[in-house]
């Protein structure tokens, strides 16, 4: 158990507001302990259930007070009661799931509402139809994940975990919560920021508007507002920025903004959200070699992979502080990136980076098997696609993330081209690495390598994409008395003492910094944590133990990106070959 497990609580567990990048004041929080069954997949209905499950945690976790596997041939069941209040009368009420793992169907007082496929992204209902206002209601999902055994996106997850592969995650774990909204109102906004032109555009999508709806927008620097309108609705506002101040690692800067619905002259619906004006880019540098950019100016990015595990909550964290902590514990070693690696997280995480000032390359979870083995099916690659898109859309108007990886290692890669071709079609303000290691297809802005335990420099595949090295190092030390049980333990290079770790840690990055000059626009050390039986975290799985001095390494990332941020005047070697063991 972590530090922060001793937080949790069966009444309100993780009851911060869920989606801080489009709040509302009225909203109901479902998380607790709800009664849960395990039956045959075959099964149309629970039966007597079997006891209490604290949501969200995954039924597979420690605290979720199950910890039980569910197998593919079995069916998980959820059964919770809820009273609306006497103020959402009037309104409609949506039911809103952060995240299900994988296939879900969901009932309002024995009226099925609807089923979703896909375990990593936030979906909702309006269950206006069917709730009683004026007594109690039942919600009801049934939960089926086959895990390993069908092809579906799982990251790390393994019936049989081993090496670096995890524990199954199943069922609701992210947030379930209410909210009331008007029949006209909010669905989304869309937001696109251009430093160049100095402009913010906004773009919010209105469930039955009127053509004499007017909207009211307020873009706020934290001090005072900085921009005030009220228009009749139409499809796009774009809004001089001049003096904006840019979004960075450095400076995270944030504007606020609200937006009010108004109908004769009366506001029957707002919300807030935010934005960061930042850019990401490659440029050919002085020496001809691509180079990313952030708001113009050429950037190294030092980053860390981060599994997103918990040996608590398995894929939930603990607490929304646990949850903040990683997050600043990265920013305390010096990196100026996360690798997120094949899963997505709740929407406080990225609000997190947002604000903590953390740059974010986003993997898409990976699914079906190695070479691309179980993506031959139209209707598994389609899930992929609509998952992916997903994805995309959760995402879009946070600052922090800067690249999309939609493959790792081959696991489940299949049309590569047109996977990145569809991603820039849908969002080109932002990279796509689009095939971390292994299998590189000449696509996408990213040529990416995988070098395990130390580095070289890549060769350059193609001349019209940046060079990174998106995995490398590894290095582990078993901490006794902060190890997940196993007789076998899992790293690249294992290390008996911090001391012996730190020597080794700076002799793999030490030849960076030539990397750097000629060519090289980011490295991604392995791996921020433990995880279970892989060993090779700058902190123990627990978080207890920081098992390398952060000075150490704070000093190395500030010489890489010092080095990043003045390379564009440096000569390169084609094809220059680091001293570094592969």
């Amino acid at each position: 158990m972590t530090r922060w497990a001793k937080k949790v609580t069966a009444s309100s567990p993780l009851n911060e507001y869920p989606r801080p990048q489009f709040t509302r004041a009225a909203w109901m929080n479902l998380n607790g302990l709800w009664d849960y069954a395990i039956t045959p997949r075959s099964q149309s209905s629970p039966g007597p259930m079997e006891g209490k499950i604290l949501v969200p945690f995954p039924v597979e976790s420690a605290l979720s007070g199950v910890m039980r596997r569910l197998g593919p041939g079995e069916r998980l069941w959820y059964r919770h009661s809820f009273t609306i209040p006497n103020a959402w009368k009037d309104k409609k009420i949506l039911l809103h799931f952060g995240a299900v793992d994988w296939e879900s169907t969901i009932s309002i007082n024995g009226v099925e509402i609807g089923c979703n496929k896909g375990g990593h992204v936030p979906f909702s209902f309006d269950i206006t139809s069917p709730v009683n206002f004026d007594g109690e209601n039942t919600i009801t999902v049934s939960v089926w994940d086959p895990t390993g055994r069908g092809n579906q996106e799982r990251g790390k997850q393994a019936l049989k975990p081993m090496f670096y592969f995890y524990t199954a995650v199943s069922g609701i774990w992210q947030t379930v919560w209410l909210e009331p909204v008007h029949a006209s109102h909010f669905a989304t906004v869309k937001i696109i920021t251009d430093i160049d032109a100095r402009t913010v555009s906004l773009k919010p999508v209105i469930i039955q508007a009127r053509a004499d709806d007017t909207v009211e927008i307020c873009i706020s620097d934290g001090r005072s507002d900085v921009h005030r309108e009220t228009m009749a609705i139409r499809d796009e506002l774009t809004i001089d920025m001049h003096e904006a101040q840019l979004w960075s690692p450095e400076t995270p800067h944030l504007y606020s903004v609200s937006m009010k619905l108004a109908r004769g002259g009366e506001v029957i619906d707002e919300f807030g959200t935010y934005f960061g004006m930042r850019k990401i880019n490659i440029v050919a540098g002085a020496s001809g070699v691509q180079r990313v950019r952030l708001n113009n100016a050429a950037i190294f990015q030092s980053g860390v992979l981060d599994q997103g595990w918990w040996p608590d909550g398995l894929y939930t964290a603990p607490t929304d502080e646990a949850l903040r902590f990683d997050i600043e514990k990265i920013k305390d070693f010096g990196f100026n990136m996360i690798r997120k690696h094949v899963k997505i997280e709740p929407a406080r995480w990225y609000h997190h980076c947002d604000t903590l000032g953390m740059l974010v390359w986003q993997d898409m979870p990976s699914g079906g098997r190695f070479f691309g083995l179980g993506r031959r099916s139209k209707r598994v690659r389609q899930d992929y696609y609509n998952e992916l898109f997903r994805m995309l859309e959760y995402l879009r108007n946070a600052p922090c993330v800067v690249v999309w990886v939609p493959f790792n290692e081959g696991w489940g890669q299949f049309e590569t081209r047109q996977v990145t071709e569809q991603i820039k079609a849908r969002d080109p303000t932002r990279l796509v690495d689009s095939a971390s290691g292994w299998f590189d297809k000449k696509t996408g802005d990213i040529q990416s390598s995988h070098v395990y335990p130390g580095m070289k420099m890549p060769r350059i595949k193609s001349g019209l994409r940046a060079l990174a090295l998106s995995e490398f190092g590894g290095i582990g030390l078993n901490t006794a008395g902060h190890v997940w049980p196993s007789k076998r333990y899992f790293a690249y290079k294992t290390v008996v003492d911090s001391e012996k770790f730190a020597r080794y840690y700076e002799s793999i990055m030490n030849p960076v910094v030539p990397l750097v000059e000629n060519g090289l626009s980011a490295v991604i050390y392995t791996q921020l944590t433990d995880v279970e039986r892989e060993i090779n975290g700058l902190l123990t799985y627990d978080r207890e133990v920081t098992k390398l001095d952060a000075t150490i390494v704070k000093a190395i990332n500030a010489r890489l990106i010092e080095t990043g941020r003045n390379a564009d005047s440096q000569g390169a070697i084609p094809g220059f070959q680091s001293p570094g063991k592969q």
